[in-house]
C-alpha cells in the first residue's frame, strides 16, 4: 500500500476522533442529567402537529412528562447546561492560526497527533470532574477544546508535503472524516449510555483516542523524505510532482505576515469557507430542534434524521473529489475552473436546498429531503476552496488555514445567537423561514464571490528569496569585527 494511502486513512480517522471528542456530550448529556418536567409547564408548541389528533392526546404529554429521579444524574438549569455544551468552542478558536504557525515549525505529525492524543487523555477524566462539579467539567471541556483546536489547521502543511496538486480534492475528502466521526458518535453513544450508562461513552471515546495516537505515531511522517519505507519510486513521484512549490531549508520558512494578511486572494477564499461553514453549522446545530419543535418527530426519528446526512455529506465528498480530481489530471478543466465548479455545489447549491426547507412547510419528508441535500452538496467543500489553501501557497497552506479557520470557525457561536434570537418563544415556520433564508443568502453570495473572482494560481510570495536572506545575513557577517569568517577579495 501507497504510503499516502495510509496517510489518507490515518487522516481519515484523525479527524472523526476530533469530532467525537466535539459531539459526544451533545448526546451524553441527555442522560447526565435529571428531568422533571408537568402538564402544566409544557410550554413547546409543535405547529406542524397541534390541530391532530396526536397532538391533542394525553399520551404526547404523558410522554413528554415523565420524571428522572436517578440520584446518579445531575440537577443542571438550562444555563448549566449550555454552559457545558459550549464550553468546548469558547478557546478552540484561539488555536486555529497558532495550529498552523507550529505545523509550520514543529511538523504536523507532533501537532496533530498532540491535538487528538492529549483530548483523548483528557475525556476520561469528563465523569469524574462531572461528579465534582459542573465548573470543573466546563473547565475541562474548555482545555479539551483548546488542544484540540490545532488539528484543522496543522494538516493543510501534511498535504501540502505529500499530495500532488491533481490528487488533492481526493485527499482533502479524509478531512471530512469529521462528518462520519458526527454521525458515528451519536449511533455509538446512545447504545453505549442504554447499555453501560454515560459514563462508557467518555472512556470509549478516550479509548478509541489513544488507539488512533499510537498508529498515527507509529505509521505517519512529515514528508516523503522522513519516511523510512517509502518506495523510491513513490517518494521520486511526489516530489517530482511538487517540484519547487515546496521548499525544504534547516530552518523554518519566515512567515510573510504582511503579504499574507492583504492578499485579496486569501480574502476570498476566507469569505468563501465562512459561507460554505455557517450554512453547515446552521444545519448541523438547528436540525434537532427544527425537526422536533416544528415538525414534531420523535426523538428517535429527529436522532435519524439529523445524523444520517452527514454519512451522505462524507460519501458525496469522496466521490465528487474523484471526478475533480480527473478533470484535473485529464486538464479538461483548471485547476482553478475545478474549485470554482465545486464551489458552486458546496455555497450556492447548498443555499438554494436551505432556501428550500422554507416552503417544504410541515411536509416532513420534503423538509428531510432539503436538509440532507443541503449537507451533501457542502461535501464538494474539499475539492472546492478548503483544497485551494494549497494551491495558492503550500509553503503557508497550515498558516493560511490557520488565519482563515479563525474566522470561519466564529460561525459556531455567532449563528445559534441569532436563531435563539429569531426563534426565541416562537418555534413556528414563518421564523424559521428567516433563519434560512438568512443562512440560504450568506451561503449564495460568497459562493459568488469565489465563482467571480476566485483562483488557484499560486501566489508570489509562496516562495521565499533565499538570495535576499543569504545577503542579509553576508552583511551582518562583514560588519561583525570579531567575525571569524573572511570574505575573498
Amino acid at each position: 500500500m501507497e504510503k499516502r494511502t495510509v496517510l489518507w486513512y490515518m487522516t481519515f480517522w484523525g479527524f472523526a476522533i476530533n469530532y467525537m471528542f466535539r459531539m459526544n456530550i451533545n448526546i451524553a448529556i441527555v442522560s447526565m442529567i435529571k428531568h422533571s418536567i408537568s402538564k402544566s409547564n409544557v410550554t413547546i408548541i409543535y405547529e406542524c402537529l397541534r390541530d391532530t389528533e396526536l397532538f391533542k392526546s394525553n399520551n404526547t404529554i404523558a410522554q413528554i412528562s415523565s420524571s428522572d429521579l436517578n440520584d446518579k444524574k445531575f440537577e443542571w438549569n438550562e444555563y448549566q447546561q449550555n454552559s457545558i455544551l459550549g464550553a468546548f468552542f469558547t478557546l478552540h478558536v484561539i488555536m486555529q492560526i497558532p495550529g498552523g504557525v507550529l505545523a509550520q515549525r514543529y511538523g504536523t505529525k507532533t501537532v496533530f497527533g498532540i491535538s487528538n492524543g492529549v483530548a483523548a487523555i483528557l475525556s476520561f477524566a469528563v465523569p469524574a470532574s462531572a461528579k465534582f462539579n459542573y465548573k470543573a467539567l466546563v473547565a475541562l471541556r474548555v482545555l479539551q477544546g483548546l488542544i484540540a483546536g490545532g488539528a484543522w489547521p496543522s494538516m493543510h502543511t501534511m498535504t501540502a508535503n505529500w499530495i500532488p496538486p491533481h490528487e488533492r480534492s481526493r485527499f482533502v475528502s479524509a478531512y471530512l472524516g469529521s462528518s462520519i466521526g458526527t454521525a458515528v458518535t451519536y449511533i455509538m453513544c446512545g447504545y453505549l449510555i442504554a447499555t453501560f450508562g454515560w459514563e462508557s461513552v467518555f472512556y470509549v471515546s478516550g479509548g478509541l483516542g489513544l488507539l488512533w495516537y499510537i498508529c498515527w505515531i507509529l505509521l505517519v511522517y512529515d514528508t516523503p523524505a522522513k519516511h523510512p519505507t517509502i518506495s523510491i519510486r513513490e517518494r521520486t513521484y511526489i516530489e517530482n510532482c511538487l517540484g519547487k512549490t515546496i521548499q525544504t531549508r534547516s530552518k523554518p520558512l519566515p512567515i510573510p505576515w504582511k503579504s499574507l494578511l492583504l492578499s485579496k486572494v486569501l480574502l476570498i477564499n476566507l469569505v468563501t469557507q465562512t459561507g460554505g461553514i455557517w450554512g453547515l453549522f446552521t444545519l448541523a446545530a438547528q436540525a434537532p430542534s427544527y425537526f422536533n419543535f416544528v415538525l414534531g418527530l420523535n426523538i428517535k426519528q429527529t436522532g435519524l434524521w439529523s445524523g444520517m446526512p452527514h454519512l451522505v455529506r462524507w460519501a458525496f465528498s469522496f466521490g465528487f473529489s474523484m471526478i475533480c480530481d480527473r478533470l484535473v489530471k485529464s486538464k479538461r478543466m483548471s485547476l482553478t475552473n475545478v474549485r470554482k465548479m465545486a464551489t458552486c455545489f458546496c455555497n450556492i447549491l447548498q443555499g438554494l436546498f436551505i432556501w428550500g426547507i422554507c416552503y417544504s412547510g410541515c411536509n416532513s419528508m420534503v423538509a428531510v429531503f432539503m436538509f440532507f441535500s443541503a449537507t451533501a452538496v457542502n461535501g464538494a467543500i474539499s475539492s472546492g476552496a478548503l483544497a485551494a489553501v494549497v494551491d495558492i501557497a503550500p509553503n503557508y497552506a497550515g498558516v493560511i488555514q490557520g488565519i482563515i479557520g479563525t474566522v470561519s470557525t466564529s460561525s459556531g457561536f455567532i449563528s445559534p445567537i441569532i436563531v435563539g434570537y429569531l426563534t426565541l418563544n416562537q418555534q413556528t415556520l414563518s421564523q424559521w423561514c428567516k433563519v434560512f433564508h438568512l443562512s440560504g443568502a450568506i451561503c449564495v453570495g460568497t459562493g459568488l464571490i469565489y465563482v467571480f473572482f476566485g483562483t488557484s494560481t499560486i501566489q508570489k510570495w509562496n516562495t521565499y528569496d533565499d538570495s535576499v536572506s543569504n545577503e542579509k545575513e553576508l552583511k551582518l557577517i562583514v560588519k561583525k569585527p570579531n567575525s571569524s569568517y573572511t570574505l575573498d577579495t
